[in-house]
């Protein structure tokens, strides 16, 4: 008999005309100690599958059965943790886990009881902060204590949804680690709800994918062999793991392909936004970034940055030199804290220089500009104006001599470029995340900046859907070879976009630890990359380098980072 089953599961929100389906025929049986990792899209109905199996939702038809008994409602059997902790406030971290365990062990005394939250504070790693209020922590400090909450309640299945993908690259490692241990020590039954196939990956022993909604439902089962421990660097060279990690992704692509080609039906035919030039930008954007400097384009010279505290002067960034050449793309990635968006803010022109110079097209970066467009990790529209009048907003300033009919042409070319073509005059209040980011790389574009300025531009977005903006993004750059650096801690979206990957020590006094070319040719596709020979050489040395800083500096005791071994800095 399975620890937990699903037959032939449906559910909608809604009623008549207004009724949406979400998932449709889900049928799945799960076995006592298994670690099954779901994958899917957002939107597609991952959560509500969570809060059925937990008893929060009831599903409109089907069963689902743990130990062969129908659930009815949520239970101690069944600890969840969401994407979203919700913690008391007003209870410390060691009053929020003990609220859950003397609600369900009554019949222990104190001693057992404080025995049993004790060991859940340990193991997340938490006892230095157990007399702390959540307003006092991390986001991945509350996420730690959310997790030991549900295993202290010792439930027999283990729900996670999303647990992790709010949180910054390291924090995740260290939380991924720390499930694993779980799973190895105490062989719970887990099912991990995720967008990240890496993590799937390192985690699970099963992965299915749930497909696009709406009708979502489970697509074919992918067993993971790759044997355990499973160490991130180690895993580049497992061929089970490389052939694993592109039958995945490559399923999810299509399954997307598939799903957008359908919506196009149901939505009709685009309207005809056929720009000047069909295939090139429009001359208004040509004329605009035109610059006859091709070399030394932008030139950070020993550019540095202190802010003064209490206990002295703090260097965040210590002599960060660097030469590009126009059209160049740059990704910059390191650890939170390692001064990544301190460089992009003062090239920018929103920080102030402290020491060293920025030069860009031969003039000295010292305040803000529109040849300088930044996009954010969150997209800063006028939540009241369209789409094409958030991009005119900039078009209309950035391109004074041109006609009205010129500046049009720009705005809808690029709103088109990024898959917004239908979706022009509305409003930016109705748009998801994703939509409102693509808005953002469209108005960045038509600005014609001589310098694109990207602060982890998908960092809020779920991994598919950043996989999808990254194409956009690609697509785009490819017409214009406008000179780009883009901030990013996620390693496979450094090499797919980059010319020169520049790896950044921890702070503070972070400094260019090691520069890497990415001798690939474009236009590239995240599916074709994940099979060329040289991506997993790239891949591991990122990785390497990050595992490297990943406990602070390799050399704590100089206060300075570990020399540079830079490739290539012209």
């Amino acid at each position: 008999m399975s620890h937990l089953e699903l037959r032939d599961i449906a559910l909608s929100y809604g009623s008549g005309r207004d009724r949406t389906p979400v998932l449709r025929d889900i049928n799945l049986k799960i076995e006592q100690g298994e670690f099954l990792a779901i994958v899917g899209f957002s939107g597609a109905g991952k959560t509500s599958l969570i809060s059925m199996i937990s008893g929060l939702v009831k599903p409109d038809a089907g069963s689902i059965l743990v130990n062969g008994e129908q659930v009815s409602g949520p239970g101690p059997d069944r600890g969840v943790v969401f994407q979203s902790y919700s913690l008391m406030p007003w209870l410390t971290v060691e009053g929020n886990i003990a609220l859950a365990v003397d609600s369900l062990f009554k019949s222990e005394n104190k001693a057992e009881r404080q025995a049993r939250v004790d060991k859940y504070i340990n193991m997340v790693g938490l006892s230095h902060a157990r007399d702390r209020r959540p307003h006092e922590l991390s986001g991945g400090m509350r996420q730690r204590v959310a997790v030991a909450r549900a295993l202290a309640m010792d439930p027999e299945i283990l729900l996670l949804d999303e647990p992790l993908s709010a949180l910054d690259a390291l924090t995740r490692a260290k939380l991924q680690d720390e499930l694993d241990a779980i799973r190895s020590k105490d062989r719970k039954t887990v099912i991990l709800i995720t967008n990240d196939v890496d993590e799937a990956i390192l985690l699970a022993d099963r992965i299915i994918p749930l497909t696009p909604g709406p009708n979502a439902t489970l697509g074919p089962a992918f067993r993971v062999d790759v044997p355990r421990p499973r160490l991130r660097s180690a895993m580049n060279h497992d061929a089970g793991f490389i052939r694993l990690r592109a039958e995945v992704t490559s399923f999810l692509i299509e399954a997307e392909k598939a799903a957008q080609a359908e919506r196009a039906v149901a939505d009709g035919v685009m309207p005809n936004l056929t720009p000047i030039e069909v295939g090139r930008a429009p001359k208004a954007y040509r004329d605009a970034a035109a610059s006859p400097r091709q070399e030394r384009y932008v030139e950070f010279s020993q550019v540095s940055k202190i802010y003064p505290t209490p206990k002295g002067p703090l260097t965040v960034v210590d002599g960060f030199d660097l030469k590009m050449k126009q059209g160049e793309f740059i990704t910059l990635i390191g650890h939170s804290g390692c001064g990544k968006s301190t460089v992009l803010n003062m090239v920018a022109g929103l920080t102030s220089i402290s020491a060293g110079g920025i030069i860009l097209d031969d003039r000295e970066v010292i305040s803000t500009g529109p040849e300088r467009a930044v996009v954010f990790q969150a997209p800063s529209l006028m939540p009241w104006l369209t789409a094409y009048e958030n991009v005119a907003l900039g078009v209309n300033r950035v391109y004074p001599h041109a006609s009205k009919a010129e500046r049009r042409d720009v705005i809808e070319y690029y709103l088109a470029r990024v898959g917004l073509g239908d979706a022009i005059h509305k409003p930016a209040a109705e748009m998801s995340n994703g939509m409102r980011q693509r808005v953002g790389i469209a108005r960045a574009f038509a600005l014609s900046p001589k310098l694109l300025l990207l602060d982890e531009p998908f960092g809020m977005l779920d991994s598919l859907t950043r996989w999808a903006l990254q194409e956009v993004l690609m697509e785009v750059w490819s017409k214009t070879q406008v000179t780009a650096i883009c901030v990013t801690h996620d390693v496979d979206e450094a090499i797919l976009l980059a010319d020169r990957c520049v790896m950044m020590s921890n702070g503070p006094n972070a400094r260019i630890g090691n520069i890497m070319e990415i001798d690939m040719p474009r236009p590239r596709r995240r599916k074709d990359l994940v099979n060329h020979p040289k991506y997993y050489e790239y891949r591991e040395e990122l990785l390497t380098f990050l595992e490297d800083y990943e406990h602070g500096n390799p050399e704590p005791d100089t206060g300075k980072a570990k020399k540079p071994n830079v490739k290539s800095a012209a």
